[in-house]
């Protein structure tokens, strides 16, 4: 008997897919939302954020709805693959209703891996394609897979100290309430563990001898997923509470060299849930789920 899934597509209606280059060390992952699309906003920390559509999930913005996300290597190169995942979803007849045609909305974050394997190695447009078509609501596929494949953590001392960062992702639920989550760390900094320890990286801090990262680019992307309803503005407040719970997990985190990225999708299929139980569970899955990357990266 399988296990049950304990990740991000548990949340029903949102699926996931990769496309992974082991050679090149890259790759992307697509996470598709019902098809009416999912009530979504996003917090961007670090002044080096790698984004497509990310003004319009500010709440102030009048398209409430996306209809996927993607997560890439691949720098500002890899926001060519979101294409492919539109392709796919215009083909399915998805996308926010106008006078003409149905536009498939997808914001995209990318994450700066062009040193860890071939930096001619990035997602385009068919790699995009192949993530979307390969998504499922089966236990997503964790570890150095999709958009995890060239992550690293812990780079403060150089990248000959980084430690692999991966791609997790959790699914937890209390009273009724459940959120999705699913994380691709890329650091500067440490992962601490459920103790406030070193899980991955060096561990000795930032300073312990004399490095500037200059042009080494960092960031985390994280995405949660729930079906209860939210309004954009909930949306925006919860995926600030998702950006904090990286600072409690990632030691230092949002760094003059990291660009994270935090997203909110809400199916909005089941009624509001207790504000303060969801922002708790929302904390509690990106935890989890940076922890699991680096955890599953290891092999």
């Amino acid at each position: 008997m399988n296990p049950p899934n304990s990740t991000l597509t548990a949340v029903p209606g949102f699926r996931v897919g990769h496309w992974t280059d082991p050679v090149g060390l890259t790759g992307c992952t697509v996470v598709l939302c019902p098809d009416a699309g999912a009530v979504a906003s996003a917090s961007f920390l670090g002044p080096s954020p790698g984004t497509r559509e990310g003004v319009l999930l500010s709440p102030e913005k009048k398209v409430e709805r996306v209809h996927a996300l993607l997560l890439t290597g691949g720098s500002a190169f890899g926001l060519a693959a979101a294409s492919g995942v539109v392709r796919v979803l215009e083909e399915r007849g998805v996308g926010h209703e106008t006078p003409w045609a149905r536009v498939p909305l997808v914001p995209a974050a990318v994450v700066y891996d062009l040193g860890v394997g071939d930096p001619r190695a990035r997602p385009g447009e068919r790699e995009g394609e192949m993530a979307a078509r390969a998504a499922s609501d089966a236990p997503v596929e964790r570890g150095r897979v999709g958009a995890g494949t060239g992550a690293t953590a812990g780079k403060y001392l150089g990248q000959e100290f980084t430690v692999p960062g991966g791609l997790g992702s959790v699914c937890v639920e209390r009273h009724g309430v459940r959120v999705g989550a699913l994380a691709v760390v890329n650091p500067i900094g440490d992962v601490l563990d459920e103790r406030g320890g070193v899980l991955a990286g060096p561990g000795v801090g930032p300073g312990a001898v004399a490095f500037t990262p200059g042009d080494v680019e960092s960031t985390t992307l994280v995405a949660v997923v729930t079906e209860h309803t939210l309004t954009k503005n909930d949306a925006r407040r919860l995926a600030d509470a998702a950006q904090t719970a990286l600072g409690r997990v990632i030691h230092p985190s949002h760094t003059f060299w990291d660009g994270d990225s935090a997203f909110v999708l809400s199916a909005c299929t089941l009624p509001p849930a207790d504000p303060m139980l969801l922002g708790a569970l929302v904390q509690e899955a990106v935890c989890a789920s940076v922890r699991d990357a680096v955890r599953m990266a290891r092999g």
